[in-house]
């Protein structure tokens, strides 16, 4: 089977999943989208309003500024893949609960993860950062590519928090501005 074929079963499941609380409240699920064969996979927190409204990952605010992001790292949506922890939106924007986010990592996230093989996962913010790396927080993580488990990780912040806050912004465009060679099959660490 291809890798699209392969990324849309997983799509497809996610679309009905009802594995936890979350399907009773969404609109739409949103599995992720872009390039099956990337090199990068983006890995933010959960959909927003906008994303549940459309079904699809980053859009309204913290999407353009995801995608100016993206530009800075000489990037467009299609050449990466980009998804969430979490494929549902939870209620009114709140943090995803843990059994949610483990729940959903196991069922999806992982599965996808597997078909694409990507060379690096960046982790966008701390709901990303403390589901696949077991961290509960960005500081001391955030601007470092670290390996776990035959994987390589870069972390850095949400669009939504790099768009609020300016320290966050700052930094957010120079850990974007060195991308291209971190995910270089022997880009610096």
């Amino acid at each position: 089977m291809s890798r699209e074929a392969l990324l849309e079963a997983i799509a497809r499941s996610i679309r009905r999943c009802r594995r936890c609380r979350l399907w009773q409240t969404r609109t739409h699920a949103v599995p992720g989208e872009a390039n099956p064969y990337a090199e990068i996979i983006f890995i933010g927190e959960a959909p927003g309003r906008e994303e549940d409204r459309t079904g699809r990952p980053f859009q309204g605010m913290a999407g353009r500024e995801f995608n100016e992001l993206l530009g800075v790292a000489g990037l467009g949506r299609e050449d990466i893949f980009v998804t969430g922890v979490n494929k549902c939106r939870p209620p009114h924007n709140r943090r995803p609960r843990r059994d949610e986010m483990d729940t959903c990592r196991r069922a999806h996230l992982d599965r996808q993860l597997a078909v694409i093989q990507p060379r690096l996962v960046v982790l966008l913010g701390s709901v990303a950062v403390e589901e696949m790396l077991g961290r509960k927080r960005l500081k001391g993580a955030v601007g470092r590519v670290i390996e776990r488990n035959g994987r390589r990780y870069f972390v850095t912040y949400h669009p939504a928090a790099s768009m609020r806050f300016p320290g966050p912004k700052r930094q957010a465009r120079r850990h974007f501005a060195r991308l291209r060679a971190i995910a270089a099959p022997s880009g610096p660490s």
